[in-house]
């Protein structure tokens, strides 16, 4: 776990994955910065590798993660995500394991190791409570649940399974980060995730094929600030 960068709750990611590049993600993030800075949500951004700089120049609040890095070492590796060059572009952290870039265990432990040394905060993926509890023994910064079979149905976790891999993540290692995906398709989606009991939450889809995208973004972002201040009220 990387401790150079604090990510505190609540917090909220957005994975353009490939929907936007240049210009239009520029200005996706330009507004995401904004928000951040309104309703006081930290905002976790994993755009295309190559926007990266890009983005990291152009605002000031976001937390930029790349989308995916390889385990190696400077020298050989054609194709290959390498760590350093991911921090030397700007970005905060980057994001490990997802459904659409699955890694097997080993190169995700040594993933998680040369984040930690390059001082990149790590994000892992995890498709069930069983999948979360192995992770959380290589001491990620934050763990996504995110089951599979719901990403981009805007079908969520029900509370049971967020209180549940919540509760398994925290009891190895109570500093891990917890953020339940999978589904979020609005603001009322947010809101009863950050309700029952997570860290954070995020989207793609939920954004990036709304109608207007900056409008759902600032109805999510402002959710999760209006849940947050209801959990901690009590």
């Amino acid at each position: 776990m990387y401790k150079g960068i604090k990510i505190k709750p609540p917090f909220f990611e957005i994975g353009p994955k490939a929907y936007l590049f240049g210009d239009e993600m520029l200005k996706l993030a330009k507004a995401a910065d904004q928000a951040s800075k309104k309703y006081d949500v930290q905002i976790i951004l994993t755009p295309q590798y190559t926007d990266i700089r890009l983005l990291a120049r152009e605002t000031e609040n976001l937390l930029i993660f790349a989308q995916h890095m390889d385990p190696l070492p400077i020298g050989r590796g054609l194709g290959s995500v390498l760590p350093e060059a991911v921090k030397a572009a700007g970005a905060f952290g980057v994001m490990l394991n997802h459904a659409e870039k699955p890694m097997s265990i080993s190169d995700l432990y040594k993933a998680i190791k040369r984040a930690d040394e390059v001082g990149l905060a790590s994000i892992v993926c995890a498709n069930s409570i069983d999948e979360a509890v192995a992770i959380a023994h290589f001491s990620p910064n934050i763990i996504a649940a995110e089951p599979t079979e719901l990403i981009g149905t805007g079908q969520t976790s029900d509370k049971k399974y967020v209180v549940e891999t919540t509760s398994a993540i925290k009891k190895i290692n109570p500093e891990i980060q917890v953020l339940q995906g999978a589904g979020i398709s609005d603001g009322k989606d947010v809101y009863n995730v950050i309700k029952s009991g997570a860290d954070a939450t995020g989207t793609t889809s939920g954004i990036m094929k709304a109608e207007d995208p900056e409008a759902m973004m600032d109805e999510m972002i402002c959710a999760v600030r209006t849940a947050w201040n209801e959990v901690r009220a009590y």
